[in-house]
């Protein structure tokens, strides 16, 4: 249940399920000297009380679990950055992306945005569809930009399979969840798992009529178990935080290192600048797989950014209309929510909005 820790961000999330938003939130919110908040608000679905414990989806804030698993075959001396993406994916190399380096598709300068926004096919015949498309026309890689929203991160997924030789859930599982004691965090599941979890699962809903329509059981299921690497992060919106925990502390956590420091910091600096997002039309700096703060000191129209109050550092992840996991070094700061209600871009920019600014004034971090 929701405390008095955090008030101006509770006031936020109630408002929400008051005005028909979101039935239910969950959010995390720590300090490098410890946890601030690790609540639950409303109901995961009808009747069903939201808690800690209930596994969200993330969509696309589960983005960054794939530059991870980049970073560390970078670590492991299995690829470059700029290396060509048809070095590992030889089939990827026509009609035009043969110059696409593994840098572009971090970046999201690619150029190979059509097709597959939430689809069902199977996985080899994704990849195939990809590395069958053309590069978009007028597109030089690296020199214009545009948020891919599914198709590069199948292909950076792939090719970690294909160097590590584990299947992506796998690996993610054992290389990145795990160690991070993220033991309810999955990008695939199999169905058995999603059964055992009954109703610690929770649902999204539609809610831009302002009446909450639940993903059915059966689409739940579904999306759970199928391997999108681009959105299908489900887990403890809490796991989600420690994940950005670890790259507070420059790869650590608890003892446990996943990446060395100087990777956390390549990874969060600014690898393409000032260029303007052809998918979200507007101007927007990335790190590799990271969305970074580009707004200008005091304002807050990002999409999917971190508030007014955010330094300039920060980095992170949202997921279309419901969530998003970040951190800001300069303040120490990590924070992941997320809302079981999708209420339309505008509503949830507002709604994003208003909670980013609520969290960084209940702690004093307005200076």
């Amino acid at each position: 249940m929701p405390d008095d820790t955090l008030p101006k961000s509770n006031s936020v999330i109630q408002a929400g399920m008051a005005e028909g938003l979101h039935i239910g939130a969950q959010l995390y919110v720590s300090l490098p000297d410890g946890v601030v908040g690790d609540l639950a608000f409303g109901e995961s679905r009808a009747g069903v009380p939201m808690t800690p414990d209930t596994l969200m989806l993330w969509m696309s804030a589960t983005k960054p679990v794939t530059a991870i698993a980049i970073a560390q075959l970078w670590e492991r001396g299995l690829l470059e950055l700029d290396d060509r993406v048809s070095k590992y994916l030889p089939e990827f190399g026509q009609k035009g992306k043969e110059l696409i380096t593994l840098r572009h598709v971090l970046t999201h300068t690619g150029g190979f945005r059509a097709g597959m926004a939430w689809s069902n096919t199977p996985w080899e015949q994704i990849i195939q569809q990809i590395c069958n498309s053309r590069l978009e026309p007028n597109w030089v890689p690296g020199k214009k930009a545009g948020y891919h929203v599914t198709t590069g991160w199948y292909i950076l997924a792939e090719i970690v399979q294909r160097l590590d030789g584990r299947a992506y859930p796998q690996y993610v599982r054992e290389a990145i969840f795990e160690p991070l004691g993220m033991r309810d965090s999955w990008i695939g599941m199999a169905p058995e798992v999603y059964r055992a979890y009954g109703q610690r699962m929770g649902l999204m809903h539609i809610t831009e009529t302002g009446q909450a329509v639940p993903t059915t059981p059966e689409d739940a299921e579904r999306n759970a178990v199928m391997c999108r690497p681009s959105g299908s992060g489900h887990g403890p919106i809490r796991e989600l935080g420690r994940f950005y925990e670890m790259l507070r502390e420059r790869g650590t956590l608890t003892g446990t290192r996943l990446l060395l420091p100087q990777t956390v910091e390549a990874l969060i600096a600014r690898h393409r600048v000032g260029m303007m997002d052809q998918t979200f039309q507007f101007v927007m700096d990335w790190g590799l797989g990271f969305i970074l703060d580009s707004n200008r000191p005091g304002e807050d129209d990002m999409p999917y950014g971190y508030g007014p109050y955010a330094s300039l550092r920060t980095f992170g992840h949202g997921g279309h209309q419901c969530s998003a996991g970040l951190c800001d070094p300069e303040h120490g700061l990590v924070v992941a929510f997320v809302f079981n209600g999708k209420p339309g871009e505008t509503k949830h920019h507002e709604r994003r909005g208003a909670l980013m600014r609520a969290i960084y004034e209940d702690l004093g971090l307005t200076g």
